[in-house]
Formats: structure tokens, C-alpha cells, sequence
């Protein structure tokens, strides 16, 4: 089954824009894809879930088509894309998507709660990666290699002592998405929160929707897993990737990367015609 059986509404605010939206998941075509429709505009536009929609990446992932545009869109395509739905009408009725409690939990409770079972087979791939990509950017960089089976690792290093150096990896239909990515949250550091809201970002970051830490400690405890930061970036790269539709059947790399990053990634594996 691919695609979505019920309709399946959620409710909250954007991160960046502070704005609440309504979201509605429902049925659409087969072979459609998953795609965006901004009902609160004019004609109501729509916008490709697809990797040449991308119009920006800066702490978040921006598409934009025929005029419109949604951000913060990772979440919810990660957790469509490990259900495996990859046909989905996504109504919102605002430019950005809720935060919910800054994981794809909520996304995949409710998915899951409207009547679309979670699948246990791997994520939808297009074929067997033939050959290594590799993109860098100082000392951050993200990558595929041919594998006999899909798997995402991701490495992060953070300068302050509640993060430090984390690694995780994970391998779809091995363990679950539902409890070993989704509930991971985004996170934040505390001396760069006045930063990023002066630069008009996280205007509805708290510190009910996303981990935060100063150089000694966390604000808001308990994490959800010792690595969640890490976890959480998994999260990000997996939805970014799957803007491509299908994931090829590789081994995804990234050590501190970005959203910029994983884009990237993506292009040049839709180049090759991923």
C-alpha cells in the first residue's frame, strides 16, 4: 500500500514563522508522488515534494512551484517516506509546517492513527547505487556508497559538553523507524537562540518543541536517547533524501552536515538518474 487510506489532520505551529497551520494527509493517484497543496492561496498551487522544488535550506528545507512556496518540510516527508507512502496529497494552509514537539513522532502516531499501517519492509528504492558520490564543505561532508542493503550513518561534533562527538546508524526493516528515529527532536544551542531570532528564524522554537543546551548542561531533560541530537540529524537527512521519490539502495554517510548538504546530495543522485 502506498498510498495514504484516510485523511489524517494535524495542528501546530511553525518554527521558524511562529505561525499555526492545519495540515491534511490524504489519498491521492497512484504515481503521483507526495506532494503539497496550499489551500490557503488562490487557486490553490501545488508544490512537488520533489528535489528540483528546492528553493532553500537554511535551518530548514524550503520548496517552492507555481508561485508558492512550504518550509520545514523534512519532518513529515521522513516519516511519509519510512511508512512507505510515497503517493500523498499534503493540503496546509499556511507557508510553513508545525513543529508538533519537534520529532516526526506526532507525524507517524497520527499517519498511523488515521488507518495507515507502518510497513517493516525497507524504504522504496529506485536500484542499486553503482558508484560512490561524495560532497564536502570544509570538514562536514555527506556521501553514498554502493551496499547491498540501504543504510543512513550520521556523525556530529558539537563543542559543547551535553553533544560532543555522536554516531548513529540505521538500517531500514531492522529497526524500526516508529521508535529508533522519529522520536528524535531537533535541538538547539542556547547562546545562538537571540542570534537566530534577531535573523527573523525560530519564532516558534520553545522549549516544548526542541532540546536545547548551554556548554555544561541540558535546559530541558530527559532526552529520549543518549544520542538524540544525532539521531535527529538522521532524521533530517531522511527526509531531505526523499525528495528523490525512492532512495537508491546505498549507504548514506554524513559527519556534520546540513540541509544545504543533503540537498546537494540529493541533486547530483537525481543527476544520475536516481
Amino acid at each position: 500500500m502506498s498510498t495514504a487510506s484516510n485523511i489524517c489532520q494535524v495542528q501546530g505551529i511553525g518554527l521558524h514563522s511562529g505561525v499555526a497551520t492545519t495540515v491534511k494527509i490524504m489519498p491521492t493517484d497512484p504515481d503521483t508522488g507526495r506532494y503539497f497543496v496550499r489551500v490557503d492561496l488562490p487557486d490553490a498551487p501545488q508544490i512537488p515534494a520533489h528535489i528540483a522544488s528546492v528553493s532553500q535550506t537554511t535551518l530548514s528545507t524550503e520548496l517552492t512551484a507555481n508561485g508558492a512556496s512550504v518550509r520545514t518540510v523534512e519532518h513529515l516527508l521522513a516519516a511519509l517516506a519510512a511508512l512507505g507512502l510515497e503517493d500523498a496529497r499534503i493540503e496546509i494552509d499556511g507557508a510553513e509546517l508545525p513543529l508538533l514537539d519537534g520529532s516526526a513522532r506526532v507525524w507517524v502516531d497520527e499517519l498511523i492513527r488515521s488507518g495507515i499501517a507502518p510497513l517493516t519492509v525497507n524504504l522504496a528504492t529506485s536500484g542499486v547505487l553503482t558508484e560512490s558520490v561524495w560532497i564536502q564543505q570544509g570538514d562536514a561532508f555527506v556521501a553514498a556508497s554502493p551496499s547491498t542493503v540501504l543504510r543512513f550513518t550520521y556523525g556530529i561534533d558539537f563543542d559543547v559538553a551535553p553533544i560532543g562527538n555522536q554516531w548513529h546508524s540505521w538500517q531500514p526493516g531492522k529497526d524500526d523507524f516508529s521508535t529508533a528515529i522519529a522520536p528524535a527532536r531537533t535541538f538547539g544551542l542556547a547562546h545562538q537562540i537571540e542570534q537566530l531570532r534577531s535573523a527573523g528564524l525560530i519564532k516558534g522554537g520553545s522549549l516544548d518543541n526542541a532540546l536545547v543546551c548551554d556548554q555544561h548542561q541540558w535546559l530541558n531533560p530527559p532526552l529520549r536517547f543518549p544520542n538524540e541530537p544525532c539521531r535527529h540529524k538522521l532524521l533530517d537527512l531522511i527526509g531531505d533524501l526523499s525528495l528523490l521519490g525512492k532512495f537508491p539502495q546505498a549507504h548514506f554517510l554524513a559527519y556534520k552536515a546540513s540541509h544545504q548538504l543533503h540537498v546537494q546530495l540529493a541533486q547530483r543522485l537525481h543527476e544520475m538518474g536516481y
